[in-house]
């Protein structure tokens, strides 16, 4: 479990194929304690570290995770990490479960003063699950959803989080990892109940 505010940025410095996984060799930011087993949420993607390397370490995405992610069309580029919650900590941003549900695109970006306003297209499917003023996981990122359309929501991203997130390296067009609220799921699978 997640909360959606993330602890660091980091370079994937390694990617490789074997079978039918996909290794990602990233590296540990500054200060880290990493042991094997610790849940990392990857661009809102829940990976397990399998292997401690000297100033890395290594996860493995098995096949599900693939076809819901963009990780194997991506470069050797930054991500967002956070480490998994402890039932000590603050819940700053809202219950992420690190479980992508749909890659977005992002169809537009507006400056608005030193905020910039992302506007993001995903599967029709979903968008029982997307409200104003509600909450959104983007690239692991808790974020508020300002407004929202059939199959497109727009979100208002601060300088904060563009400085110290990936989301400020994001172009019109780039793909984008999103959860959606696990608590409208659970509250729609009792409604059909």
């Amino acid at each position: 479990m997640f909360t959606g505010i993330i602890s660091a940025t980091s370079k994937i410095t390694k990617k490789e194929f074997k079978n039918d996984s996909l290794f990602l060799t990233i590296k540990k930011p500054t200060g880290w304690k990493i042991k094997c087993g610790d849940s990392i949420a990857t661009n809102g993607a829940c990976l397990t570290v399998k292997k401690i390397l000297k100033d890395a370490y290594l996860t493995e995405l098995m096949p599900e995770t693939r076809d819901k992610t963009y990780f194997e069309k991506m470069n050797l580029e930054f991500v967002n990490l956070e480490r998994s919650l402890k039932l000590s900590d603050r819940l700053g941003g809202h219950f992420v479960t690190g479980h992508v549900d749909a890659m977005g695109k992002i169809i537009d970006l507006k400056k608005r003063g030193k905020s910039l306003v992302f506007k993001i297209s995903f599967p029709k499917k979903f968008a029982k699950y997307v409200a104003e003023k509600g909450s959104i996981t983007i690239d692991g990122i808790s974020l508020t959803v300002v407004d929202v359309g059939v199959n497109w929501f727009t979100v208002s991203l601060v300088e904060y989080t563009l400085i110290h997130t990936t989301l400020g390296m994001k172009k019109k067009t780039d793909l984008v990892h999103l959860e959606f609220d696990i608590l409208a799921k659970y509250i729609e699978k009792q409604l059909k109940n």
